[in-house]
């Protein structure tokens, strides 16, 4: 055989397996629940870059944004029935099918942004994801995590918890709305892109969305001159990727890596993304001349005991909650000292009290 018939071998061949490769990679359909203009889009994308690029040949994703295959509230139904792939969420969103979606997303006065990684990478919090979405047909991926949110905005002054006393306030959330009504205040629920003019107009009377940089981007330094913080109703925060349980089958040993690798690697560039542009967004606000009040430690103390309560009432009427709970709950008990230990450097805070874990194993059936 001549030197110059084997290069035509090798040619064909390397046309062959490139052929076989391609033949072999899997596109997925992904939607989700932010829609542009929300710069919480900026993660999806990311993602979306990262599984395309490094997964090349095997795996590539068609991204739509919120709104246009299916509407936002209907991505978690789009994705267990197979109308799409996949789509990006945020748990809390899915609490009125299942309120154990409520401790997944964000709960008042609990996880941190640390907490979060540590429980879901080291004390079950994966486990907890990959039964709660499995109830329904899906695997889960988290695949973005954000620290406190900016707390209320509105056009009066927002001084202490008495002030939200007769107030309509927007809030997103189950346990969110049931600590509002324990505090006097009207919950009212909006979506996203309805909160700019509910504020506007006076529909409410306060509301909260998300991060600085999201509340920036969203014009909320036009229609409001006063803020209250912490944002003490989502103190950390995560979305993830719902997937479809037969797309996900599907999928081989490697194609699955890609999507969970980039999966990680995303988490840790939201946190860098989200805190700079957050950071960047309070200037602004100032500069806006938004005035911020800071509750005391005797008003997050109040709230801590409406939370805790809260969070027990659910735990008896829902076993998946009461074991999220438990898992959670234990979570920090666990990490309190080595935490207390770290004192300034810590990674989160310790609770000032704790919801009853004994009693929240008791409704766990443990």
């Amino acid at each position: 055989m001549t030197f110059k018939t084997l290069l035509g071998a090798a040619a064909l061949l390397s046309t062959l397996a490139a052929g076989a490769a391609q033949a072999d990679e899997v596109r997925l359909r992904m939607s989700s629940v932010w829609p542009e203009g929300i710069n919480l889009i900026d993660s999806d994308k990311h993602f979306v870059e990262l599984v395309n690029s490094i997964g090349e040949g095997v795996v590539q994703i068609d991204y739509t944004p919120g709104g246009v295959l299916v509407p936002a509230t209907q991505a978690f139904g789009a994705v267990q029935s197979g109308a799409i792939d996949m789509a990006t969420d945020w748990p809390g969103y899915w609490a009125g099918t299942d309120t154990a979606f409520s401790l997944l997303g964000s709960f008042p006065m609990l996880f941190t942004s640390g907490d979060i990684i540590l429980w879901i990478n080291e004390w079950g919090g994966r486990e907890m994801l990959d039964e709660t979405y499995g109830e329904y047909g899906m695997t889960y991926l988290p695949i973005a995590v954000f620290s406190a949110e900016s707390g209320l905005r509105a056009n009066r002054e927002l001084s202490t918890l008495a002030a939200l006393d007769g107030a309509k306030i927007r809030m997103s959330g189950r346990p969110q709305g049931q600590i509002l009504e324990k505090l006097g205040a009207a919950h009212v629920t909006l979506t996203g892109a309805d909160v700019y003019q509910a504020l506007e107009r006076g529909v409410v009377d306060a509301a909260e969305f998300s991060m600085p940089s999201t509340d920036l981007g969203m014009g909320f330094d036009e229609v409001t001159k006063f803020g209250q913080a912490p944002g003490w109703h989502q103190p950390g925060s995560m979305n993830g990727l719902m997937i479809n349980q037969a797309t996900w089958d599907r999928l081989d040993e490697q194609q699955k890596k890609v999507l969970e690798v980039a999966a990680k690697a995303n988490m840790l560039w939201t946190i860098g993304h989200y805190e700079r542009t957050s950071a960047e967004a309070v200037h602004a606000f100032q500069e806006a001349g938004t005035e911020v009040s800071v509750l005391d430690e005797a008003e997050l103390e109040k709230l801590q005991t409406i939370s805790n309560e809260v969070l027990l009432s659910e735990a008896c009427d829902n076993p998946l909650y009461a074991q999220i709970a438990v898992s959670q709950v234990s979570f920090l008990q666990d990490y309190e000292d080595w935490r207390e230990l770290q004192g300034d450097f810590a990674m989160g805070r310790n609770l000032s009290s704790y919801p009853d874990l004994e009693a929240l194993r008791d409704c766990a059936g443990e």
